[in-house]
């Protein structure tokens, strides 16, 4: 098994009967490409939008402390906007550990056969996509070289946004799209599934299967391209 196909969990996908991040064990001829889970720095700063909720209590407190030290009050400028200061960086560290958790129980996987998406804190759910109800994929990579990769459903198979966020494309709320969010090695994965999704589309045509979406319990285009 390549590299890329160890899980992230410190196991070999080959360990147990059912791999780690999967519900079940993998049946005969599937085998696992890849594997990872979301940076949880990345779930806290664009999902939970920790960096704008610490921005918005530092605004408040510039907004408070600003008549004293106009006045050469320091003290009280110090005494207005301490409090402020102080919640907003409870409410910033509380969305840091939110996304940390987020990202410890969450686990991407990509297969020859399906993407499935190991998601929920506290109730825990399994999203399988067999390559037959993937009608497109997208890209976009940051700076950091970690990135999201939405996946478009064919017409007629959804997932409640509620119940995907926050792996779940920004606004797209009418017609929701899985994401894997914030990737490591994002151009890494892509690749991956672009080839996997290539090489279903050569081999067969394989036919829609039901979606399954299930607390607890498990639920193509040739290229990828780039996420708005």
């Amino acid at each position: 098994m390549s590299r890329a196909a160890k899980s992230p969990l410190g196991v070999p996908a080959n360990a147990f009967d059912a791999p780690p991040g999967l519900p079940a064990p993998l049946p005969p001829g599937e085998h696992i490409l890849w594997q990872g889970r979301p940076c949880a720095f990345g779930i806290a700063a664009r999902a939970l939008h920790a960096r704008l909720v610490g921005l918005w209590f530092v605004g408040l407190a510039l907004w408070a402390a600003i008549p004293p030290l106009g006045e050469g009050a320091f003290g009280q400028a110090l005494l207005l906007a301490g409090p402020t200061l102080l919640v907003g960086a409870g409410a910033v560290a509380l969305l840091g550990l939110l996304g940390w958790l987020s990202a410890r129980s969450t686990t991407y996987t990509i297969t020859n056969r399906r993407v499935v998406m190991r998601l929920g804190i506290a109730l825990p759910m399994t999203l399988n996509l067999p390559f037959g109800l993937i009608e497109g994929a997208g890209c976009k990579v940051f700076t950091d070289g970690s990135g999201d990769l939405p996946l478009r459903l064919r017409r007629g198979n959804r997932v409640a946004y509620l119940h995907l966020w926050p792996h779940a494309r920004p606004w797209a709320v009418t017609n929701p799209e899985p994401m894997m969010r914030s990737v490591p090695d994002a151009k890494l994965a892509a690749e991956i599934l672009a080839r996997a999704l290539s090489s279903a589309l050569d081999t067969t045509e394989e036919t829609a299967t039901p979606m399954v979406v299930a607390r607890q319990r498990p639920v193509r285009p040739p290229r990828l391209a780039n996420a708005s």
